[in-house]
């Protein structure tokens, strides 16, 4: 059975076009910087990401999305494990409001308004100056290092939707980093 060459670019095409209309771009870490001064520590840092169709989905049908960055600081000790000093979590809520036709985003005890969703979501792509250790919990002759991540967190949503999203990958945005500090 012989083939001709425009059949087999034609084929090949079919084949590529759809897995590039689906690609989506996997979050990533745009910024990231520990900074310490008086033995406190603060991090700042900038995600890019974009919501899977099914997140946005949920999302515009009024379906709340939680977004969690975590970060927890260790020392470095050579004769047991490293000894964990600092935990710091920041949780926001989005929300979208179909009968304004807003996004609300809830951080802690304060919630905002925003027309759309590129903005909404824009508050929650970075933070500067995030004080994630107290003076006083850094020894300054140890080495220490911190572990950050930032996701969706599908445990939040409601029962029937969490059921089905276990594999896809509409819904898993997670980023880790670690890096060590002086």
């Amino acid at each position: 059975m012989a083939f001709s060459r425009r059949t087999l670019l034609l084929a090949g095409t079919a084949l590529w076009l759809p897995r590039q209309a689906w690609a989506t771009t996997s979050p990533a870490l745009t910024f990231f910087e520990v900074s310490r001064d008086d033995d406190a520590v603060a991090l700042s840092y900038a995600v890019d990401f974009e919501l899977g169709p099914a997140a946005e989905d949920a999302l515009s049908k009024g379906v709340p999305l939680h977004f969690v960055a975590e970060v927890e600081v260790f020392r470095s000790r050579w004769y047991w494990r490293d000894r964990r000093i600092a935990h710091a979590t920041r949780t926001w809520r989005v929300a979208y409001q179909p009968l304004t036709a807003n996004y609300r985003v809830s951080f802690g005890g304060l919630s905002r308004t925003y027309s759309n969703r590129t903005e909404a979501l824009a508050t929650l792509r970075r933070s500067v100056g995030w004080r994630i250790v107290e003076p006083g919990q850094i020894d300054s002759d140890s080495r220490h290092y911190l572990e950050f991540s930032f996701r969706l967190d599908t445990t939040q949503l409601p029962r029937p939707i969490q059921i089905g999203i276990s594999g896809q990958a509409d819904w898993s945005l997670a980023i880790e980093r670690a890096q060590a500090f002086h």
